[in-house]
């Protein structure tokens, strides 16, 4: 079995709400004190065992390969993985597969979010506990404060379990778009059939396949340019 778990990172949204910016440049290489948001994610990931990417992209992709290449300069091996048409996460990880070859789980970030400092070797660690686990799990979402723009969240989290449904003490949280998923939680998709990410995890937390944990550093969905400038000017 790989030590190192491969890497899925998910590039290919058009980013709409992110224009005029996003017409001659993909969101996730709009940059934050001249870095782009996925030169942040390799950045931290060459930090760990980490040594294969995989990126998706759609929407001016080539300009994706143009300014990562293969990764070398990262201490990474990154392969892409092109998009005629963007096939949502779900979609898009199932075409990826076969370039990540997981054994069982693989890491997966939201290309157009920034959180730095983010704790990417901590959160490999968990993998172990998910494969000593007798009823696998089938996903471990790293969760976060309501952002005000996404004041009602997306699911519930009580004692590590995430769920669609609250109950006593549970509190509602908003899904980071950063999470370790296993291969087996997209193996009913078919390739190059775009597919949401959220109806397979609700039907996994139906089965109590989805475990996951709050966390609390810095993270922001760079979701419209004035959120864009707002971050440049704090992280001067």
């Amino acid at each position: 079995m790989n030590s190192s778990l491969p890497c899925f990172l998910l590039a290919a949204g058009r980013g709409e709400r992110m224009r005029p910016l996003t017409d001659s440049l993909p969101k996730p290489l709009l940059t934050i004190q001249n870095k782009s948001l996925l030169a942040w994610h390799l950045e931290a990931i060459s930090k760990t065992e980490i040594q294969n990417v995989v990126i998706n992209h759609a929407w001016l992709g080539e300009k994706i390969e143009e300014s990562l290449g293969n990764g070398h300069h990262f201490g990474l091996n990154i392969q892409y993985s092109p998009e005629i048409t963007a096939l949502e996460t779900a979609g898009g990880i199932r075409k990826a597969l076969p370039l990540l070859t997981p054994d069982d789980y693989f890491l997966v970030m939201n290309g157009d979010v920034f959180s730095p400092n983010l704790p990417i070797a901590k959160i490999l660690e968990i993998v172990s506990r998910l494969r000593s686990k007798p009823n696998r799990p089938l996903a471990y979402l790293l969760m976060v404060p309501n952002p005000a723009q996404h004041p009602e969240g997306d699911f519930f989290l009580k004692d590590s379990v995430v769920s669609n449904h609250g109950s006593a003490e549970a509190e509602k949280l908003t899904f980071s778009g950063i999470g370790i998923y296993h291969k087996d939680l997209f193996k009913d998709l078919e390739i190059d059939v775009p597919a949401k990410l959220a109806p397979l995890l609700r039907v996994a937390m139906e089965q109590n396949k989805v475990f996951g944990e709050k966390y609390i550093g810095p993270w922001h969905d760079v979701g419209t340019p004035q959120r864009l400038q707002e971050l440049n000017v704090a992280y001067e």
